[in-house]
């Protein structure tokens, strides 16, 4: 079981792992989260992110960042230059998240196909009407059924 990071601009390293954590309670033990603020350092970013991954790498580690080129991404891929075992995917989302944490239990190369599969399933164009085989309810706010009293 790969231990599993996530590196992003401030705050959305620490929001995702709060949604993680809402969907698998247990996860805290394997995930680590780096909020990286505007401000700081690139040298402090890896700092924090080599003492963040020595906690959760078991010695396998996949690291989600946000954006590619970015500082986060850019520490991400230092830390995966330090070994095979560790592997960097960018454009992190919820789907791609949840996914990875249903099937922490395998290699991480496993982890990282189930991840893009669910990134990419999870990201769709929404409706914005109803689907054509739902039933239409009728009650007071229907706004079929009108009764003004003007």
């Amino acid at each position: 079981m790969p231990g599993l990071m996530i590196i992003a601009h401030a705050p959305l390293a620490s929001s995702l792992k709060s949604v993680a954590e809402h969907a698998y309670p247990d996860c805290s033990r394997t995930l680590e989260a780096l909020d990286v603020p505007p401000d700081m350092p690139i040298e402090e970013v890896e700092r924090r992110a080599r003492e963040m991954l020595a906690r959760v790498r078991t010695p396998e580690a996949v690291i989600f960042t946000d954006v590619f080129g970015a500082t986060p991404c850019n520490v991400a891929q230092r830390l995966g230059d330090d070994s095979a075992q560790i592997k960097v995917v960018a454009g992190v989302n919820v789907p791609m998240l949840w996914r990875s944490l249903c099937y922490a239990g395998e290699s991480a190369d496993a982890v990282v196909a189930r991840a893009m599969v669910g990134a990419s399933q999870g990201v769709m164009q929404v409706a914005v009407t109803r689907p054509q085989n739902q039933t239409q309810k009728s009650g007071p706010h229907d706004q079929d059924h009108r009764q003004h009293q003007q």
